[in-house]
């Protein structure tokens, strides 16, 4: 578990997924995904994430309003599956509902991920990516002091061609920068 001024990033409930299932069936917080995600969908998501942090310790954490104890998304660090010339690499990523957007919530957790990654785990580098679409977390992705070379900019893999998300950006910090 990790703590910031107004947050808890935890492992998941079981009472997260209705919320989490809610958050990836609205057409506005999912604008910049290739699809909604079904219930099934989203608690074998929810699955998952809860097996890869019981098993290493870390992952893509539930983030909590420390004062309301109100489940609101996630922020972590996953391994991208895909190929690209970029992987293999830890990424951050964080998703929250609509409701929760511009308060600061992703920036202030994602600060707290990247403590995580460079001061716990000792990692050289994260990486976090998104569709040129998606200004909101290519902000986060600016505010928490990471960079952009447009030359690394790529087409998703798991996006089907001629999709308008495809194209995506590619942000890095190093733990040397960072710290």
């Amino acid at each position: 578990m990790l703590e910031t001024e107004r947050l808890i990033l935890r492992q998941w409930k079981e009472s997260d997924k209705e919320v989490f299932a809610k958050l990836n069936g609205d057409a506005e917080t999912m604008l910049f995904f290739p699809k909604l995600l079904s219930r099934e969908e989203s608690d074998a998501f929810v699955d998952r994430t809860i097996e890869v942090i019981d098993s290493q310790g870390f992952g893509l954490f539930a983030i909590e309003i420390k004062e309301t104890k109100e489940f609101i998304g996630f922020t972590g660090l996953a391994n991208p599956k895909f190929e690209a010339p970029f992987t293999p690499c830890t990424e951050i990523g964080w998703r929250l509902y609509k409701d929760y957007w511009k308060k600061g919530y992703a920036t202030e957790a994602a600060q707290k991920v990247l403590n995580f990654a460079f001061n716990n785990l000792k990692l050289e580098e994260v990486v976090s990516f998104t569709s040129h679409h998606n200004i909101p977390s290519i902000k986060v992705m600016e505010r928490i002091g990471m960079k952009r070379n447009k030359n690394e900019d790529f087409l998703h893999p798991n996006v089907e061609n001629g999709h308008k998300l495809k194209p995506h950006v590619l942000y890095r910090i190093t733990g040397e920068s960072y710290l």
